[in-house]
């Protein structure tokens, strides 16, 4: 069940049946000063309303963002994207520390299915391909045969990680 401690999550009516959204409107008509803070500490706003669980999102935290001041603060602020978009030069290695993890669950007995990122992540895999033949109807071919030897295990790893997370 969503929490909903300042009572402004609204209905927008669509094709596919009613959405929920959590209005700011509505937290200005309780007092809340939302237009005056900046977009990037309303966009935070949002994201902690949207979560509030009472547990690792709270009231408090709330709170923190609905006073916003552009001073120092030792009060954390809390953020759930929905998802994380990662370069495969951090990504590879994040993949990699959870196979690691995986294997260790299972060298001791536990699910691995349990080891999971707990926010979807899309991998983008972008590199320089190397030119090695040039100048001939088959310097294409060739250069994807070379790409394929030098790269061949990293692309069957991420492959298989494709299909395991």
């Amino acid at each position: 069940m969503t929490k909903d401690p300042y009572k402004i999550i609204k209905k927008l009516p669509s094709a596919q049946g009613d959405l929920n959204y959590w209005s700011l409107e509505e937290l200005q008509k309780q007092g809340y000063q939302i237009n005056k803070l900046p977009f990037s500490i309303r966009v935070l706003l949002e994201n902690t309303l949207r979560n509030f669980d009472d547990f690792a999102i709270t009231k408090e935290n709330i709170e923190t963002l609905l006073n916003w001041k552009p001073e120092p603060s030792e009060k954390d602020i809390p953020y759930k994207p929905a998802r994380v978009l990662m370069q495969d030069f951090t990504g590879v290695p994040a993949v990699v520390d959870i196979a690691s993890l995986r294997s260790e669950a299972v060298r001791k007995g536990k699910d691995p299915e349990k080891i999971n990122p707990l926010i979807p992540v899309d991998l983008v895999v972008d590199h320089s391909v190397q030119v090695d033949y040039f100048g001939t109807d088959y310097s294409y071919k060739k250069n994807v045969d070379v790409e394929y030897q030098r790269n061949g295990e990293r692309y069957e790893f991420l492959k298989w990680a494709q299909k395991i997370f």
